[in-house]
């Protein structure tokens, strides 16, 4: 950690003699950033993009990713959700109050499975929102995660990279006073709590995939009472306790045990923070000109091939699917 120094955006930083880097704002996570990079090999010079996980546009609390529009020889790109686009964020959102409204009247509890950067602090925004509009009543919000709780406090700190809406919305009066309701469990003793309180609440609680965690205790509890509901508000990988939820599994195995799902799944696509395939290539539409070698990562085959189709349907450009371990020479 003593080697790790922070850098600002849009300024080159020198990496090594003949290389140097830019970071661009990628909008997926606070502080998030696509790395342009310049490499002198005597007289040559060459220029690498990467990607790295790029944001939706349009999504609260985070500015916009920021395209480059420099030329480049070689750019990295994503791909997770390369062969579609999320329903839109505005129709998510209105599923995610209805939701809500109806586990209310269940009196149920509500389990989110939540990723500790970047989600967390989404649905907490949401819910202030929700409440100071009246749009819900307001009800018990467990934050489950001791590493969600340090990132909000670090999202806090950095009001500079919110986008407008946020900062609007911020300004009229801090979201915390929104959300006297929360309460935020970091020991083991405090979140065994959340047990005894009756429904209507809500859980936010890691790990997003359901593949370690807190949340595996809330749901090992709660899964087999038809009154829960599960919302699945992130991506489900292959092979993961999530996954198998999304895809509609009557029993799943929680640290050994047999668990009856009785409780109503949900997934809302639409808070996804990795851009779908329209906005991957509205970020790349700024390189295409100069013609660079594309390379695809960071999805399942499908992410990865049906981005290569669309960058060769619309750009007659060949993108190369590496595989792990492969090396490749520029």
């Amino acid at each position: 950690m003593t080697l790790a120094q922070p850098v600002p955006y849009d300024r080159p930083v020198n990496v090594a003699p003949g290389v140097r880097a830019w970071f661009l704002e990628a909008g997926h996570l606070l502080g998030s950033a696509s790395i342009r990079l310049e490499v002198d090999e005597g007289e040559r010079r060459r220029t690498v993009v990467f990607s790295g996980d790029l944001g939706p546009k349009g999504a609260p609390i985070l500015r916009d990713a920021e395209c480059v529009r420099e030329p480049a020889d070689a750019v990295f790109l994503e791909s997770t959700y390369g062969d579609h686009d999320h329903r839109p964020f505005a129709d998510t959102l209105a599923e995610f109050r209805e939701l809500l409204a109806k586990a209310v009247e269940a009196k149920g509890k509500i389990l989110v499975p939540t990723f500790a950067v970047g989600r967390a602090q989404l649905m907490l925004v949401l819910l202030a929102a929700f409440f100071r509009r009246g749009e819900l009543p307001r009800f018990p919000v467990f934050l489950d995660s001791p590493m969600a709780a340090e990132a909000s406090r670090i999202y806090l700190d950095h009001p500079e990279l919110f986008d407008e809406e946020l900062t609007a919305l911020n300004g009229e009066r801090p979201l915390r006073a929104d959300l006297e309701t929360l309460r935020i469990t970091t020991t083991a003793d405090e979140s065994k709590t959340i047990n005894d309180v009756p429904g209507p609440c809500l859980v936010l609680a890691g790990a997003g995939m359901c593949n370690a965690g807190r949340i595996l205790h809330h749901l090992r509890q709660n899964l087999w009472k038809p009154e829960t509901r599960v919302l699945i508000v992130g991506y489900q990988s292959e092979g993961t306790l999530g996954r198998q939820l999304v895809e509609g599994a009557k029993h799943v195995s929680i640290f050994g045990e047999k668990v009856m799902v009785r409780a109503r799944v949900h997934t809302l696509g639409g808070f996804s923070a990795h851009a779908g395939q329209t906005d991957l290539l509205a970020w790349f539409d700024c390189l295409a000109g100069s013609r660079p070698r594309v390379f695809l990562t960071h999805g399942e085959p499908r992410g990865r091939e049906g981005l290569a189709r669309q960058i060769r349907d619309r750009y007659r450009l060949e993108a190369a699917l590496p595989e792990l371990g492969e090396v490749l020479e520029l």
